[in-house]
């Protein structure tokens, strides 16, 4: 790649790449179903299968946990940037576009860009399901819920850079998933997504506690219902700045050896 390309192409390079990325979940049903299939699937499964049992009403239960499970599921979407960078460089992408004048960074913000696109079609699609179920915002009303999409595209943002390193250093794109499987799934159930965190032993209430995905869970309750805001969401801009100070350098070394 040419190593002279100026702030303003790459920009236009990085969004005409995430647009590339975007265009080809056409072509990718199974990624299209998981992150707007699926998602829809929870909110349907844990209201109406869990949420009797739990809350003792479907619909007390449905407005604890959606702003808990657009966490959750803002994090398994993020995964698809480190999927498709190592379907990329396994494929020989990086190798063409690197003939090609345009600027080193181009390809991962690229994306990074399309993973945000990504993130707001989902957290649009589960509200618009969660109202349809019966979740009705608190006194912060409309400003609240955009309030906590932003936060939660932050949050993405920073743990894109985990999912860039993850991809970056897998042998292959399944096993990016099966890093899903093994360190997402505990860190979003040990938490206070599902459940509040005083229904837990007090030996895991510890846990719970420093958990950013229960900082982040509780920011968009507080956000989208009304209750404690500003210490949650400075936890979670804390864990974002965090994630990128550490993640950032490493996924750029890692970048750099790659292509």
């Amino acid at each position: 790649m040419a190593p002279r390309v100026t702030l303003a192409q790459g920009v236009r390079q990085s969004l005409t790449l995430a647009w590339r990325t975007l265009v080809q979940v056409r072509h990718n049903p199974f990624e299209l179903t998981d992150f707007s299939i699926q998602p829809v699937m929870f909110v349907l499964l844990f209201t109406y299968v869990f949420g009797g049992a739990i809350a003792g009403s479907t619909d007390r239960y449905l407005t604890f946990m959606l702003p808990g499970l657009l966490v959750m599921n803002m994090l398994f979407v993020t995964l698809y940037v480190g999927q498709g960078l190592n379907t990329d460089l396994a494929k020989g992408v990086f190798d063409r576009l690197r003939s090609l004048p345009i600027a080193r960074w181009a390809p991962l913000a690229g994306r990074i860009a399309a993973d945000q696109v990504k993130q707001t079609w989902s957290i649009v699609l589960v509200l618009a399901v969660g109202f349809i179920l019966g979740f009705r915002l608190g006194d912060p009303g409309v400003p609240g819920v955009m309030a906590a999409a932003a936060l939660l595209l932050v949050f993405a943002l920073a743990f894109s850079w985990v999912a860039v390193l993850v991809g970056l250093l897998a042998k292959d794109a399944e096993r990016v998933q099966i890093f899903g499987f093994t360190s997402l799934f505990p860190l979003t159930f040990i938490s206070n997504v599902f459940v509040p965190a005083d229904s837990m032993p007090s030996w895991l209430q510890g846990f719970v506690d420093v958990n950013p995905v229960s900082s982040l869970a509780e920011a968009s309750r507080g956000l989208m219902l009304g209750g404690e805001v500003a210490t949650p969401v400075l936890k979670s801009l804390a864990w974002a700045l965090a994630i990128t100070a550490v993640f950032a350098p490493l996924s750029v070394r890692a970048f750099k050896r790659k292509v």
